[in-house]
């Protein structure tokens, strides 16, 4: 491919346009780590771009004939076109892939005696969503729910935070908390007491003294706003998390990454 014909722009458009994303049920992933880990666990590619103007390395040939990517269209990019698609001014990527995206179902995330998960209320920045899956991935979590209108997690910035974490860890949208406590109310009617705890710098309760042992969904809330008051009410509990200094509060990805670490020590202490 040496122009910018439609296909090039269809792909062109998944990296900027969320509508886009969700009506091709696809998305573009960058990097070494992100492509092989997607490959690993078995997600659909739907197409590998490579550079057409330099020898690949064993890397990507190997991306190229791996039986995992069987399926996968094969295209061959002038490098000017491929540096696009990697957003990248300079050192254009030798290899993008088109992946296929999973359906938001509650399914997907496992929801036994032993579950933790986060949820994600409205958050604005994509790269913020990628580090908190890797978060999750790193702690043992279940599962990652974005819920409400904000940031999407197949946005590429998000894709490259995660560092391939993405497709390690379900990933599910929502439109909002309704849908996300109707869930958690039936894993509650089927035997498992999951509490739900938000997290706030005027919480009521030091996040070291919560029992995060049982099953937990971890609410965070926006970057500037907060937890909404539809989250806030459903919280069994609120904790904070103890900081000095003149910070106020902590980014929202790095509040979850001390809920995750907190929770999987509790439970390592306890096994």
């Amino acid at each position: 491919m040496s122009s910018r014909n439609a296909r090039f722009q269809e792909w062109q458009a998944l990296l900027a346009n969320r509508r886009k994303r969700r009506q091709a049920r696809e998305f573009v992933v960058q990097g070494v780590r992100p492509i092989s880990v997607a490959l690993e666990r078995g997600w659909p590619v739907r197409a590998l771009i490579h550079d057409a103007d330099r020898r690949l390395s064993r890397w990507a040939s190997s991306v190229l004939e791996s039986p995992a990517a069987a399926g996968a269209e094969r295209v061959a990019m002038a490098g000017d076109l491929i540096r696009e698609l990697g957003e990248k001014d300079e050192d254009a990527p030798e290899l993008i892939a088109v992946v296929g995206m999973p359906a938001d179902d509650f399914g997907r995330i496992g929801a036994g005696a032993d579950f933790l998960g986060l949820a994600f209320d409205r958050p604005s920045s994509p790269g913020n969503i990628g580090t908190v899956v890797r978060s999750a991935d790193a702690f043992g979590a279940a599962g990652v729910i974005v819920t409400g209108h904000g940031a999407d997690p197949y946005d590429p910035r998000a894709v490259r935070a995660s560092t391939g974490s993405l497709f390690a860890v379900p990933v599910v949208r929502a439109e909002g908390p309704a849908e996300v406590l109707a869930w958690v109310e039936a894993r509650r009617r089927a035997g498992v007491a999951v509490t739900v705890l938000g997290t706030d710098e005027h919480g009521s309760a030091d996040v070291a003294a919560c029992d995060l042992t049982g099953p937990t969904l971890v609410a965070i809330g926006n970057e500037t706003s907060g937890l909404s008051e539809a989250w806030r009410a459903a919280c069994d509990v609120i904790a904070r998390i103890p900081i000095s200094g003149s910070a106020s509060s902590l980014n929202a990805a790095s509040a979850a990454t001390v809920l995750l670490y907190e929770a999987a020590r509790q439970r390592a202490v306890t096994a």
